[in-house]
């Protein structure tokens, strides 16, 4: 009998085997057909590359397949590096203006200061030409160690000024801002899940300790994840030894599971985690963790859902196939991945758009959480839901009211932007004599009225107009913005998120949470 058995299974395998060859020959005949005898001649690259994204796009949503100027251009944001110039810059009228130099980077090395306009690339114009932001950049970045010559506007110096700059290694880095935002609780928020990203939130907490942090909030409102050893790594400094952090499960790979190691150093300080519908993939893990083991608290609105493992697979060319290989699963057995399906991708990325015409961004009432998806916190024995994403402890509804219809516009027409820019450019000597520190600039700072009056001009000679009632709507909001705007050109983001957040309900209710603690 055991030796049927295991015939038929060899005659199973070799029937599968054939199946599988067969296959691969089909599309191997498919693929020479075409380049060789079709009527007009093809693009053989392309007709290979459509074909992997022909499969692909009836799988997951996550599943994907991304040529070499692609992996490339993805992974700079979170590999912790490149290679370039050293400027911080925003566009300001088809002109590239600097907004700070990187600290003993290249440029500063030779001296571009902060509101310089870089007008020419290697005796290129790329300011008043209209050239794509890709482009300029393409000029801009090369290999470390080669030279680009680079022609600056300084404002009261006349004439087209030449630096030589020596390209170097410009560090990418993801935690946003950091700073005390009560004299006990500590704020931290980065925007992604990169390779230098534990270094980086090792050194912002070592900061905030030192400042006297007892408590701590972490933003992740808008953080789409990235690297899983980022994320398992920053959870561990949270959680005690052995406490689950993730683990995964699919159909033909390895199950795993991530354990905290008990090094972490703050497994005791109080938590709040802030979080939104843009949420995702790692900060998931790291949220889901925190709430399943009664170690912190969630704040915010139900995140994206992004619970999908993908595998890189490096191809000959440089090319990659991202394929999903199994699901993210928090420490209470919830999984991460929303629902979706197969080959409807379009779908899939319109759900904010569902949610959020559904009401579920403004009222609670309309998130529908299934019994059947109940699960409970491993502590406390608290009620968590599945189902896709995670769902906070306590919700802070959307406040679609906040930025009135003008204030939107003109932001949206990169007015707000533009004119403080031009602003700060033709003030900033006069600026940081007055302000030299962020102190003094909360202290003495009383530029809003002018930028604002400026504001308005500019809007009307966009055709962008407002009644009087509606600009006592808008201006409140609008002069918060245009304070923190000037503070991170003179300073930096921590700076522009102390402001913003005095009116940030969701980063608010995390103060009041942990203030009574």
């Amino acid at each position: 009998m055991l030796a049927a058995n295991t015939m038929m299974a060899q005659q199973t395998q070799i029937i599968t085997n054939d199946r599988n060859a067969t296959n691969m020959r089909k599309l191997q005949i498919a693929e020479y057909l075409i380049n060789h005898m079709y009527v007009d001649k093809v693009d053989e690259t392309k007709l290979v590359e459509d074909a992997i994204k022909g499969m692909l796009n009836q799988l997951d949503p996550h599943s994907t397949y991304a040529t070499p100027e692609e992996v490339k251009r993805f992974n700079e944001p979170l590999k912790g590096s490149f290679d370039g110039i050293g400027v911080q810059f925003n566009m300001a009228e088809d002109t590239l203006l600097v907004i700070q130099t990187v600290s003993k980077g290249p440029s500063e090395k030779v001296g571009i200061l902060p509101g310089d306009r870089i007008v020419m690339v290697n005796d290129t114009a790329i300011a008043g030409v209209k050239m794509p932001k890709e482009d300029i950049m393409k000029r801009l970045r090369g290999p470390r160690g080669t030279k680009v010559k680079i022609g600056i506007v300084r404002r009261g110096v006349s004439g087209i000024a030449d630096f030589i700059v020596t390209r170097a290694q410009i560090p990418v880095t993801t935690v946003d801002a950091y700073y005390m935002i009560t004299p006990e609780i500590g704020y931290l928020k980065f925007g992604s899940f990169g390779l230098e990203t534990i270094k980086e939130v090792h050194n912002a907490l070592t900061a905030l300790s030192k400042k006297g942090m007892k408590k701590l909030i972490i933003d992740l409102q808008g953080n789409g994840g990235g690297f899983l050893n980022a994320a398992v790594d920053i959870t561990n400094e949270f959680l005690a030894k052995d406490e689950m952090i993730v683990y995964t499960h699919g159909r033909a790979v390895r199950n795993e599971s991530f354990k905290a190691n008990g090094e972490g150093k703050y497994q005791k300080i109080p938590l709040v985690v802030l979080v939104d519908e843009y949420s995702a993939s790692a900060a998931e893990i790291l949220t889901g963790a925190i709430q399943d083991h009664d170690r912190g608290l969630v704040v915010g609105r139900r995140t994206f859902g992004k619970g999908l493992v993908q595998r890189p697979i490096d191809l000959p060319d440089g090319s990659m196939i991202r394929l999903t290989v199994a699901h993210y699963y928090t420490p209470s057995g919830r999984c991460i991945q929303k629902p979706y399906e197969k080959g409807n991708s379009e779908d899939y990325h319109k759900d904010i758009i569902h949610r959020f015409n559904k009401g579920e961004f403004t009222n609670i009432d309309s998130i529908h959480l299934v019994d059947s998806l109940k699960f409970t916190t491993l502590k406390q024995k608290r009620t968590v839901y599945g189902g896709g994403g995670i769902m906070p402890d306590y919700f802070i509804p959307l406040d679609t009211m906040k930025y009135a219809r003008y204030h939107r516009e003109v932001a949206a027409h990169s007015v707000l932007y533009n004119v403080v820019l031009q602003y700060i450019d033709k003030n900033r000597k006069s600026m940081n004599s007055k302000y030299p520190n962020f102190k003094a600039f909360m202290k003495k700072y009383d530029e809003t009225e002018k930028i604002l009056k400026e504001i308005r001009e500019k809007a009307a000679e966009q055709k962008i107009t407002c009644t009087n009632d509606e600009w006592t709507k808008a201006k409140e909001s609008l002069a918060l913005q245009v304070k923190a705007l000037v503070a991170r050109d003179l300073f930096d983001m921590s700076e522009y998120f102390e402001i913003m957040n005095a009116n940030n309900a969701t980063v608010q209710k995390a103060i009041e949470l942990l203030s009574k603690k």
